[in-house]
């Protein structure tokens, strides 16, 4: 769709947030972790798990963490990280500012011409939805409320799934996210009908006829083909089939598949803005909308993008393949709108996870539940960290 390639120009009636201020400091860290069995999906593979990590410092010493997605391509952390320091960073310093959402807003104007002078909106929005991301997490810190309250929730609860089965580690990789509490799975497709039907058939195996199965397509197929591969894998009964078509085509191409399809349609982490968000939700192409909070929109975006999703009778579940910063504002999101929906958990081996896996909520019977601290209830041990940093600048 046309919107999904253009940069995002926002209402002015979203709702406040928690009181902001005066941002004194802007720092960031690319990190690279090595793994053992890369990340395969259909477009492109991760031979290392990367991370932005993004601190906000107010002037009264208050903090706040976020985190931008760049999984791809292969120096994607090192250019988000230096591009936020360099460019998106000196544009949120030196004012007082209300809350986040005006922050936001005001990151998404001043960019505006950039992002088409470079061709580069995807970059620009993955910085701002850092700093937005660390400027609620600011904002709830020095509040004294849990984000998922802060965001407007009343239950610090979610359902979660484990993401990211790779066929051929599938049924293995499910029993292990079992024994850890998980419920639903998700199996990676687009890798040839003949080799998704095995894995999928595998897998249903594995985790028996009572588990919740999804699919993820990510972007593989063509309108032309989507249809009889939709058709093919909806045997075993899956919840949704994710990206089954590329993130610029037409709503009238999602509507026409989501009409033939015989597994409900999912999708919106390739999207950016409310525009694009809006154009889909009007067709009834999606039962599942996915925006990814370190992609675009932060919060401020994806907390708007979720109470319209609701409104039109959909289920948000927002999209997370990244750092644990991006894991913890996904739930916290997910849990403060409402419990209609999931939250991913990526299952693939991530070495930046281990630091901090004593402050991730434990998964019970397919869900977790959130702590009451302050915030992200994150506190992000850089020391622990030092070994992977490739790249760290800030802006004050």
């Amino acid at each position: 769709m046309a919107e999904a390639a253009a940069a995002a120009h926002l209402p002015g009636d979203l709702d406040n947030g928690p009181p902001l201020g005066r941002i004194a400091r802007i720092e960031a860290w690319s990190l690279r972790a090595p793994i053992d069995t890369p990340v395969v999906t259909s477009f492109g593979t991760m031979h290392d798990r990367p991370a932005v990590f993004v601190r906000l410092t107010a002037n009264d010493g208050t903090e706040g963490w976020g985190e931008a997605w760049c999984n791809f391509p292969g120096v994607g952390a090192e250019h988000r990280a230096r591009l936020l320091i360099d460019s998106v960073a000196p544009l949120a310093l030196g004012t007082c500012w209300p809350d986040a959402p005006a922050l936001w807003r005001h990151l998404d104007t001043r960019l505006h011409v950039l992002a088409l002078q470079t061709g580069e909106p995807g970059p620009l929005a993955q910085c701002v939805a850092a700093i937005d991301l660390a400027a609620w997490d600011l904002a709830a810190r020095r509040a004294g409320q849990p984000l998922w309250r802060a965001l407007g929730g009343t239950c610090g609860s979610a359902a979660v799934y484990a993401s990211g089965l790779h066929p051929a580690q599938a049924p293995d990789l499910a029993a292990r996210m079992a024994q850890r509490g998980h419920r639903a799975f998700k199996l990676k497709v687009g890798f040839g009908l003949p080799g998704d039907l095995d894995a999928l058939r595998a897998l249903r195996a594995a985790i028996g006829p009572a588990a919740t199965l999804m699919l993820d397509a990510n972007q593989a197929w063509t309108a032309e083909t989507a249809r009889g591969h939709v058709e093919a894998l909806a045997e075993d009964a899956p919840l949704w089939i994710e990206e089954p078509l590329t993130a610029d085509q037409p709503p009238a191409a999602w509507a026409a598949l989501a009409a033939a399809s015989p597994v409900p349609l999912a999708a919106g982490e390739n999207l950016r803005g409310l525009a694009a968000f809006d154009a889909l939700l009007a067709t009834g192409a999606l039962a599942f909308v996915q925006p990814d909070v370190g992609k675009w929109g932060g919060f401020s975006g994806c907390r708007e993008v979720a109470r319209r999703t609701t409104a039109a009778g959909r289920s948000y579940c927002p999209h997370w393949l990244g750092g644990p910063v991006g894991l913890l504002a996904s739930m916290h999101l997910r849990a403060a709108s409402g419990d209609h929906g999931w939250v991913e958990w990526d299952a693939n081996t991530n070495p930046l996870h281990e630091p901090v896996l004593d402050q991730l909520p434990v998964i019970q019977a397919g869900r977790i539940d959130l702590p009451v601290a302050p915030g992200l209830g994150l506190a992000l041990p850089l020391n622990d960290f030092a070994g992977w940093i490739r790249w760290q600048g800030s802006a004050c």
